[in-house]
């Protein structure tokens, strides 16, 4: 990976909106009806319509928006064999928990009622009342799917003469119930090894790796009863163990890590801090830590970085616009926060990103908005930190 040696790059975590027919057409596929024979065609050319505007609003490190992806949980369910659908228990022994859920349920009841969940699904591959369940031993089956993701972005990068590109694959997840496997340990081993076909082909092809593990840090709110930190931090350890295998032969500068604390319009008020796990991520094997640095519960969290030392070849790529708000974040803002990262761990050693993917969760002019302002404010805080202009 390139660092900001010569200005402040600028980057984001992946997800944009498609085209309606894009989206269209992949709903129909995952539910069985056959894609229409120029699709490929459709998908490839949208690829290099969002690379390239993404090249034209000042991304400098881009992705394919994820286009070949229905959804963050659709596409794994796509790319892994041993999964089936099966209805949902009425007993509520598998409703969606969380700390935060228990602490703001008349909140969460409104906000997910129906006609009022106020971003776009962006498709579902799941029939109402029903749930993806493991039932035997995973295994990838989407290297067809994976190597159209590649060559799409791999085209588009050479057609707008971009250096560098990046793309997401998950990390090891938990993907609704497990009846196959004798433990949770057993089930995450299988799916993260199923999903390092992945890693092994994204980094093959030239592209960098982004390894998303949302569940690092947001399993910490979904635990009931609460752990100790010192139960939690044992787990995390556990779980940083399992990723470096999973990235064994992988050079550490072509994978980027990216840890939120969920993508939802909560209230978050029972996120870890990222003090109480930054020095563990520490020990991952990437060059560069995609994390939340904008939204009204993490932005004050670079101060962090004044007392965790971040290793001299490491990159921090924190999120300077945020999907949880429709405000549309000044440049002179976004240059603040950058200069606040700089002078803590120095000026090449920051890029900066969004908190969170934003396709699908702030209308799309909203998303594009937000993407200029990091650029513009990426560029005030070139000229501060470069003593330029």
């Amino acid at each position: 990976m390139k660092k900001s040696s010569e200005k402040i790059r600028v980057t984001h975590v992946g997800r944009l909106e498609r085209p309606v027919d894009v989206t269209a057409a992949m709903e129909a596929d995952a539910r069985g009806r056959p894609r229409d024979h120029a699709f490929g065609t459709r998908l490839k050319a949208a690829v290099g319509e969002i690379v390239g505007r993404q090249a034209q609003t000042g991304i400098d490190v881009v992705t394919d928006g994820e286009f070949g992806k229905l959804s963050w949980i659709a596409y794994q369910h796509s790319r892994l064999g041993g999964y089936e659908l099966k209805p949902v228990p009425t007993d509520g022994r598998y409703a969606p928990r969380s700390r935060d859920r228990l602490a703001f349920a008349d909140f969460y009841k409104e906000l997910e009622a129906p006609g009022t969940y106020f971003f776009k699904s962006p498709g579902s591959d799941v029939p109402p009342g029903m749930q993806w369940v493991c039932t035997a031993p995973l295994t990838y089956v989407g290297h067809e799917a994976l190597q159209e993701d590649i060559g799409n972005l791999r085209a588009a990068q050479a057609q707008h003469g971009l250096e560098e590109a990046f793309m997401p694959a998950t990390g090891p997840m938990r993907l609704g119930r497990d009846e196959y496997y004798a433990s949770e340990d057993a089930y995450m081993e299988a799916a993260g090894e199923a999903m390092r076909q992945e890693y092994l082909a994204i980094t093959a092809a030239g592209l960098v790796l982004q390894v998303d593990d949302p569940g690092l840090a947001v399993s910490w709110d979904s635990t009931i009863p609460a752990p100790s930190i010192k139960e939690f931090r044992k787990r995390t350890e556990q779980r940083i163990e399992l990723i470096n295998h999973l990235l064994r032969g992988i050079p550490e500068d072509r994978v980027r890590f990216h840890v939120c604390w969920g993508s939802w319009h909560g209230a978050h008020a029972h996120d870890l801090p990222l003090r109480d796990i930054a020095d563990l991520l520490m020990k991952l094997n990437v060059q560069a830590y995609v994390i939340e640095g904008a939204n009204a519960r993490h932005e004050h969290e670079w101060m962090v970085w004044r007392d965790i030392k971040l290793p001299d070849h490491k990159i921090l790529i924190p999120g300077m616009v945020s999907h949880a708000t429709n405000v549309i974040e000044h440049p002179e803002l976004v240059a603040w926060r950058i200069t606040n990262y700089a002078g803590v761990v120095g000026r090449e050693r920051v890029i900066a990103g969004t908190d969170c993917g934003l396709g699908y969760r702030v209308h799309d002019q909203i998303a594009w908005a937000k993407l200029r302002a990091l650029a513009d404010g990426a560029q005030l805080a070139t000229k501060q930190l470069w003593k330029t202009g």
